[in-house]
């Protein structure tokens, strides 16, 4: 299943060692941490905590640098939203919790290969086996959901890109048309490579 659309880099840190649970939870209490942070110095000291995770993981720049790609016109659209009805201290503080908590799922997705995220999620949701739902679906769900966003966001960016190129950053058909053909090419690749491993009924 890892090769469905994982951005798993493979390697021997003591991130990539670490069981998925661990790094699920470790995502979980600093997203919350994050939501928590208002002095400029901790959210500055939570960046450099995310930096030294990356260096430590060992993925590389260009890896690290592709999880927070996707989002840099969101991040700059927020930032001058922000600074329009806040402060300048309020907008950049705003703006760095996105960027940092994208950043830190998209290291969970680098060290962790989707089989062993999904096993997880498997075993967290075993009680919705009371309600009738099977847990190794919503499993898939929700890991092909957590993967699937930073591809979708970087199509978003790409035809936004194509759109000034071509002079029509104005027109929402000319955004809209190959966004929605981009998304469903994708959605046919993860249904047959679904329909390969046997998980397509």
């Amino acid at each position: 299943m890892s090769g469905l659309t994982g951005a798993y880099v493979p390697g021997d840190s003591l991130l990539h060692r670490l069981p998925a649970g661990a790094k699920l939870a470790g995502l979980a209490v600093s997203c919350t941490a994050l939501l928590l942070l208002r002095a400029p110095a901790a959210l500055a000291g939570a960046a450099a905590a995310v930096v030294l995770l990356y260096a430590v993981s060992g993925v590389g720049p260009a890896a690290a640098w592709a999880q927070v790609r996707p989002v840099r016109w969101f991040a700059v659209a927020l930032f001058g939203v922000q600074l329009v009805f806040a402060d300048l201290s309020t907008a950049a503080s705003s703006t760095l919790r996105v960027v940092l908590a994208v950043a830190l799922a998209g290291l969970v997705t680098l060290t962790t290969r989707t089989g062993a995220l999904m096993a997880t999620l498997e075993r967290w949701l075993a009680p919705a086996r009371f309600a009738g739902l099977d847990p190794f679906r919503l499993s898939l769900l929700l890991s092909l959901t957590l993967r699937s966003v930073p591809v979708i966001a970087d199509l978003v960016t790409r035809v936004r890109e194509a759109q000034r190129a071509r002079g029509v950053e104005r027109s929402p058909r000319a955004f809209a048309v190959p966004l929605v053909v981009g998304a469903l090419r994708h959605a046919d690749a993860l249904g047959e490579a679904l329909a390969a491993r046997g998980l397509d009924d």
